[in-house]
This record gives C-alpha cells, structure tokens and sequence, in this order.
C-alpha cells in the first residue's frame, strides 16, 4: 500500500525531442511546434486539468559536441538543439491556468545572482506563486567557451560557485525587505517605507553585491527549489538547499540507494526529511490494452536515433562513444561532465553491463529512468512499485511523442491513479506551487531552511 500522495511534474524542454532523440520524426509529433506560443498554454492547460502539479523545465547553453569531437550529430538530428529559452513562456502559460507550478532550469555558473533574482521574483510575482527554480551548475564544454571561459569549471568548483551564489540570492529574496515594507500611502505619498528595504552588503569570493533586491517579496519570496545533484558533492548540495530533488536511474535498487543517502544527509543538515520532495523520471507508454501499448512502444522505438542518442549520452557523460562499437560494453570512465550519468550505466548496477547499443535505445526512449508499457493499471502499479520500493515522492514524466504522451497519461493514468487515492481530487489545489507540494499555508520556506540565516539582514547591516 502507498504510504503518501504521488507528485506529478511534466519534464519538458523548449526544443523538439528533448530526452527522444529522432523520435521527432514521427507523423503524430508535435514537438517541433515549440516556436508557436499556441503549443505551451494548450500544453499547459492540458496538464492542469489533467492533475499535474507542474512543468518542469530542462535546459542547456550549449550543443552537445562531445560526441566524435563534433555538433554534427546534434544538429541533424535535432538533440536539444535548436533550442529556446524556457523562462519567456512562462507568463503567458500562467494567463491560461491558476494552479500549474513553473520549474525552470537557470544555471549558477553563467547568471548573476542579482539579475536571476529579480528575474525569478518578477515571475513569482506575475503567476501568483507558481515559480520554482532548478539550480544546475552546468556540464557542456560547449556552453562554458561560448560564455568566456576557457573551458568548464571542475566539477567541484562549480559547486562552490553555487553555495555563494544561493548565499547572494538567499539575502535578496528573504533579507533586503522586509514583509510590510510597501505600504502605497496615497495620502502621505510614500509608496515604500525606506527604512524597511536593507542593503544585503554581500563581498565574498565569487560575487560583490552591495544590494538592495530590486523587487518587493513575492509570494513565496523565494522560489521553490529544485536541484539534481547525483554526485557526492551535488547530493551534499542539494541535502542543504533543495526542496525538490531530481534523480533518474534505470532500476528501483540505484534510485533506492541515492533516495537513502539524501534522506540521510538531509537530517544531518538539520533539516526535516518532510521538507524534502524527491522526484524519480518515469516514462510511461500507456495503451488502453497491453498489445496497444507495446504496438506504441515499437513504433516509436523506430524512430529513435542511435547516432542522436550517443550524441545525447556523450553530452551527458563527457565521454565520446563514438570510439566504442555498438556491441561493446561502456566501462566507467571519470569525467568533468554530469558524473552521475557515468555511474547510472557503469558502477550503479553490478549486475548489468550495457553495451553502446542498449544504451543508445534505452536513452532514446527514456533518458536515464525506467521505461513503463502498459495499460493504465499496469503503469500505476509500477508507479506505486518505485514510491514504496524506492521512496520517491514523485515522478518528473517525460514524454516519447509531444504532446500525445501527455494526453495519454492524462486520460488514462490519471483516473487510475485518482481512484486509489494517490492523487487529490481536482478542486484539491492551492494557489501556490510550495503549497501544493508541501501544504496549506506553506507558501514560505520553512524555519530550518538555511535561508532563514538572513531573515533577520536587517538587524546586522546598515540601510
């Protein structure tokens, strides 16, 4: 018996295919539409009324070249590139719905704190508290030269970027001012009491941030925060700051492992285990019987392309697969890339060798996580299988075609779902996407949330 509630986030990117790559191709794939506006409110409003809680947006500032030294297979076949900026669709998929969350990925590496803050606080404004951030340190080569360096950061450093970075944003969103700072006197014509919006005086190794935040508090002052962090120093990371964790791996037994460790960390940070969501990626292909789904499943398996999947996969990981057979097994290999990805199809499971082959159909189908055909009862039991078995709250779905994938799981998973009691009634929802995720009332970060640190800004600096 499920033990809590499922979560339920789309995964999606601005760019067509996003974790499928050729499957694009296929005649009923509208996933090329992501230029047209029209697509991203339909989608959104698909989703709210289907029981998501949110979208959640995937991102990188690059292409991905890793793979025969070379974009060439990125490119021709599509593999996150072109691709979009994911924040400017945000407010106009807002307009269309009232309780859908936006998580969107930023990376701490290229964006200055001060500008990302009051970009994120302008957004949680204009959709009434619906805005999460996914804090990334980013990966590709390709994206560090285009911005001025010489080439990525360690992957080490780049965390210790982002421990000052959130330190900057922590003090803009929570500490610069103060709750009833706006007070829009007509009489006395003062719009903001001066004396309550503080200079946050930041000067650490990284950023120099005399202050104040340009923005009043937002709804929920700062966004609800989601990392993926797999590695050790990301899962030291993510235990401190996040709210909502990301994690992908193939089998219940890695994603069990990961989910225990971070639960572990996240008390000796002090905080409450409650105050953590953990999202696994799941892919279900559902059919209203099994022969439909897997008929599904074939078809699009056709349509994968192996050379975009290893174009994908060597992104991911930093290792050029070009240099392996389709038959020969991928051995570990460490890199300065998304290490977790190298260590999901080498050292996580003893018990499975992937040779390049598998790989390249499995990640064109389903990324990093499972792959689930079935009927609507088959992929709720499995879904309910990973929440007991692996401790997940919820599940990031990505889809195969765009955006039929989601209206399938809508229509036929959802209800089935609804009718065990692991997704609230409809009208169950509240106006902000931290309320939604962790309850009535809980539109703020919680007390033992290391943002409160600078809560009290205000008692230590001069305005």
């Amino acid at each position: 018996m499920t033990k809590k509630r499922i979560f339920l986030n789309a995964f999606d990117m601005h760019c067509a295919g996003h974790q499928s790559p050729g499957v694009w191709t296929h005649p009923e794939d509208q996933s090329d539409r992501f230029n047209d506006l029209s697509y991203w409110t339909d989608l959104a409003k698909m989703l709210e009324a289907g029981g998501f809680d949110g979208i959640f947006f995937a991102d990188v500032l690059g292409t991905y070249d890793v793979y025969n030294g070379s974009r060439e297979a990125a490119v021709t076949n599509g593999v996150q590139v072109p691709v979009n900026d994911p924040l400017l669709a945000i407010s106009a998929m807002a307009h269309v719905t009232e309780h859908l969350g936006f998580g969107v990925t930023y990376s701490v590496t290229y964006e200055h704190p001060y500008i990302l803050a009051r970009r994120l606080s302008t957004l949680d404004h204009l959709t009434n508290g619906r805005i999460g951030w996914n804090i990334v340190t980013s990966y590709l080569d390709s994206a560090a030269v285009n911005l001025g360096f010489s080439g990525q950061l360690h992957h080490d450093q780049r965390y210790e970027i982002a421990e000052e970075y959130l330190e900057v944003c922590y003090k803009l969103w929570e500490g610069s001012w103060e709750e009833d700072a706006v007070v829009k006197d007509k009489k006395s014509k003062v719009y903001t009491d001066h004396s309550k919006v503080h200079n946050i005086r930041h000067e650490g190794k990284h950023f120099t941030v005399p202050g104040p935040h340009l923005c009043e508090p937002s709804p929920q002052r700062t966004p609800v925060l989601y990392q993926a962090g797999a590695s050790p120093r990301g899962r030291q990371f993510a235990s401190k700051h996040a709210e909502c964790v990301f994690t992908a791996g193939p089998t219940i037994e890695i994603v069990k492992d990961y989910v225990k460790d971070l639960r572990s960390r996240v008390s000796t940070q002090g905080r409450n285990e409650e105050d953590v969501r953990v999202f696994g990626i799941l892919t279900p292909i559902v059919g209203k019987t099994e022969d439909e789904a897997q008929a599904k499943y074939e078809t699009i398996r056709k349509h994968v392309s192996y050379e975009g999947s290893l174009a994908l996969l060597s992104g991911w990981t930093g290792i050029d697969l070009s240099q392996y057979s389709p038959d020969e097994s991928l051995k570990h290999v460490t890199s300065n890339a998304m290490q977790s990805a190298v260590d999901i199809f080498t050292k996580a499971d003893p018990n499975r060798t992937w040779t390049l082959r598998e790989l390249a159909y499995h990640v064109g189908v389903g990324g990093r996580g499972p792959v689930i055909v079935g009927t609507p009862q088959q992929v709720a039991d499995e879904m309910e299988r990973w929440v007991n078995e692996a401790d997940v709250d919820g599940f990031n779905i990505p889809y195969t075609m765009a955006p039929g994938s989601f209206q399938d799981f809508t229509e036929l998973v959802v209800p089935e779902l609804r009718k065990r009691g692991l997704l609230p009634p409809q009208d169950a929802r509240y106006e902000t996407y931290r309320e939604n995720l962790f309850g009535e009332g809980k539109t703020r970060l919680p007390s033992s949330h290391p943002s409160h640190t600078w809560k009290e800004l205000k008692r230590r600096t001069v305005t």
